[in-house]
């Protein structure tokens, strides 16, 4: 671990800038917006248009930075994010946050799909399982550490909106003046959906509906709690709450899909998702609840994502796992702009309820989707399943063939392993 630090400290200091910088503007244009007075299904519009960004620039950015280089890229990106985040208190209009969300959407995509892809190169083949570990929770604490700041200023005002864009800004000096090569890019042609649905309906399925909860929770949490009627400080702790559960369930949950049959913890896992679901619409006005669920919500739904991919690994050839990938990742990101959009829909028809009864209806889908596939065929031997790669839901391309890398190599381990044994 401490060698992965020594050599990538500056893409991970950079990244948890940017992490900071975007998931500060999300929850914040959420508490803004009902002080603009902006309607449930505007807010459920605007918080969508990320997501549709975010789908055009993970499979745009790869064209574009063979086209013209990484450092190009990182730069021109980077700083329409920073205007972009300048512009949303200056135009307070339902229409023009929705195109800059997807500006920026498309452009923090692209952002990541850079550094991923350097943080890669930075890596060996020993150290990259720990850098990917060391980046996913950077992702977190990004996230985490974005709450806190909303509470050291006014969201009506302008300065909140200052403090991501400069965030931004500064993310990118240790990331262009580290000492790290210019790497390579190359990206694998996706499966197509149909033969990706053969190999796994449950990987699927599951991955589609994986990026309505999660986009929901990215979303629209801070869309709830103003709905609501939470104060900026509950806000912030009820999001903050949802990160927490991802990361600290994370490996547990990636602990015991290597020892059991992985559809019965995704089962297990959708339901736990279920109930959180449905106690936080049962008991709204009890804070404490509330902050349960969100850890119970967030600590299910976010490893669910890896532990979808892992499943599907298990049915595939080591050289069609890369390519799988990018269909599981074209589902959830399909998904994923849904996600805001019916969620709204169900907050304006029956309150702030429909945001947990949206997950709920997910999670319960998935759980009985999962029971269903356990009846079509026999799960695979333990002794023939890879070892759990953790992953978010958020992860580009790039992250995602990383985790790949990582789950071939240690099968192939495993496999040279038994043989010798043998």
């Amino acid at each position: 671990m401490i060698k992965v630090l020594a050599s990538s400290w500056a893409l991970l200091l950079g990244m948890l800038l940017l992490m900071v910088g975007n998931g500060l503007q999300g929850t914040l244009l959420g508490v803004r917006g009902g002080i603009e007075q902006f309607s449930t299904f505007e807010m459920s519009l605007i918080m969508s248009a990320y997501f549709l960004g975010f789908l055009g620039g993970s499979r745009m950015a790869p064209e574009m930075i063979r086209r013209v280089g990484h450092v190009r890229v990182f730069a021109a990106l980077g700083s329409f994010i920073s205007a972009t985040l300048i512009l949303y208190p200056a135009i307070t209009e339902p229409w023009a946050w929705t195109i800059l969300r997807v500006i920026i959407g498309f452009c923090f995509s692209g952002v990541y799909v850079t550094a991923e892809s350097w943080l890669n190169n930075s890596a060996s083949n020993e150290t990259r399982g720990q850098a990917l570990s060391l980046y996913m929770i950077v992702q977190m604490a990004g996230i985490v550490a974005a709450q806190g700041l909303l509470n050291f200023g006014d969201p009506g005002g302008f300065i909140l909106f200052i403090i991501p864009s400069v965030l931004v800004s500064i993310s990118f000096a240790p990331i262009l003046l580290s000492v790290s090569p210019t790497p390579a890019f190359d990206t694998t042609k996706p499966m197509s959906i149909k033969e990706l649905y053969r190999v796994s309906p449950l990987g699927c399925v599951g991955s589609f509906m994986l990026g309505g909860v999660y986009s929901a929770m990215f979303g629209m949490a801070a869309v709830y709690g103003t709905e609501a009627g939470l104060s900026v400080g509950k806000i912030s702790s009820f999001i903050a709450a949802i990160y927490i559960g991802g990361l600290l369930l994370q490996y547990p949950i990636g602990w015991a899909s290597d020892r059991i049959d992985r559809r019965q913890l995704i089962l297990g896992a959708a339901v736990v998702g279920l109930f959180g679901s449905l106690l936080a619409l049962a008991m709204q006005g009890n804070f404490l609840i509330l902050l349960v669920s969100a850890f119970i919500i967030g600590g299910t739904s976010n490893p669910l994502y890896a532990l979808l991919i892992a499943y599907t690994n298990d049915f595939l050839e080591h050289e069609d796992m890369a390519a799988a990938s990018g269909g599981l990742i074209f589902l959830n990101g399909v998904g994923a702009i849904s996600g805001p959009l019916i969620t709204g829909w169900i907050m304006g028809q029956i309150g702030p309820g429909g945001f947990f009864l949206y997950l709920a209806v997910l999670m319960g889908a998935l759980s009985a989707y999962a029971a269903f596939r356990m009846t079509q065929r026999p799960a695979p031997a333990i002794s023939d399943t890879g070892s759990y790669a953790p992953i978010l839901p958020s992860a580009t391309p790039v992250a995602v063939e990383v985790a790949q890398e990582v789950f071939i190599e240690t099968l192939e381990e495993d496999e040279a392993a038994t043989e010798d044994a043998a």
